[in-house]
């Protein structure tokens, strides 16, 4: 690509939409000519995502439609979708960052609710990279992904095509950050309800499961604990097996295979030292996916640990991003993470 792609961002002042306007801004071949705010429009972006003073000199827009190459959407979910549809209709390449074109018409429907633009849910490509790379470089249209989902489905990939999940049952219990909750305050988020707390927020029918049936073709029982990190979440998945589990040398292939040239996935499965397994606390600032698994009796426990605001969200978005453009796809994102923190 000898010039730069203009991009825009459409609802910027969330924690996502902050943590992608930082990763735009660094890009090396991109220019980010916008970011909207209905809230804060004529206040400049620093002033929103102090960690941006002296980035930038750009203002938040009101809430227009950018002229660009690519749109990013961190509108809410449910108020996404108008923004895409209105981008689409002008021709300009979306990467959605909501839920709202993550499922089909149908698997949203059970999940969501009716969807306004179920034309959009079928020409939408799911954004993860690692599952779904060639429908990615030629959308019109991309998906966001769901941090938890991203974590579970990372973890399971190499199971799926190894044919370690015929017959089997999925059980996954998740941890979540508390930016995965944005920056809208709330009793809940209070520091004062947060701290020191390990809650569980979603015991069973998390939405996110649904993007486990669309890549791994089944639905996994999924719980959800928030505990007291800013970034990160940590999927720990019990792969119930209906006879005994494989020799450790089958995973270790499978795994292998399956991630041997992925870029932001590093298996971790170390015999000694304090950081053992995946851990979101040695991720965090990073796309890296930190993955690892366990084999005993006739049970798979298989782990993955991310930055939720990165591979769970703006990380994978400009990785997706840059296979849209036809540029490397690490571009932009080998920031190494921040340890200790």
């Amino acid at each position: 690509m000898n010039n730069p792609a203009n991009v825009a961002v459409v609802g910027g002042s969330g924690f996502v939409g902050g943590e992608l306007i930082r990763l735009l801004l660094q890009h090396p071949q991109v220019n980010l000519t916008a970011a909207t705010s209905a809230a804060n429009a004529g206040q400049p972006l620093w002033r929103v995502h102090p960690n941006l003073r002296g980035a930038t000199d750009l203002t938040f827009s009101p809430r227009a439609m950018p002229e660009c190459d690519i749109l990013f959407v961190c509108a809410p979910h449910g108020h996404a979708a108008k923004q895409v549809k209105e981008a689409r209709d002008a021709g300009i390449r979306v990467v959605d960052l909501s839920a709202d074109f993550r499922l089909s018409a149908e698997a949203y429907g059970e999940w969501y609710g009716p969807h306004p633009y179920p034309e959009l849910c079928a020409e939408a490509a799911y954004g993860l990279p690692e599952a779904n790379r060639d429908a990615i470089r030629s959308a019109q249209l991309v998906s966001g992904v769901g941090c938890v989902a991203t974590s579970m489905n990372l973890a399971l990939l190499p199971l799926r095509d190894g044919g370690f999940l015929d017959g089997a049952r999925v059980v996954v219990d998740a941890k979540i950050g508390s930016s995965a909750s944005g920056n809208e305050t709330n009793d809940a988020g209070m520091h004062a309800a947060r701290s020191r707390s390990l809650r569980l927020y979603a015991p069973t029918r998390h939405r996110h499961a649904a993007e486990v049936q669309r890549i791994c073709g089944l639905t996994p029982e999924v719980s959800v604990h928030t505990v007291e990190l800013v970034r990160g979440a940590l999927a720990t998945v019990h792969v119930l097996l209906p006879s005994d589990a494989p020799a450790e040398v089958a995973l270790w292939k499978s795994y292998r295979a399956r991630y041997s040239n992925e870029p932001f996935i590093r298996i971790v499965k170390e015999r000694t030292g304090v950081h053992r397994g995946p851990d979101p606390k040695l991720v965090a600032g990073s796309n890296f996916a930190d993955v690892s698994f366990h084999a005993e009796g006739q049970r798979i426990v298989a782990t993955c640990a991310i930055d939720n605001l990165m591979k769970g969200a703006a990380g994978s978005a400009v990785q997706c991003m840059n296979l849209m453009l036809d540029i490397p796809e690490t571009t932009g994102l080998q920031h190494l993470p921040v340890y200790p923190q």
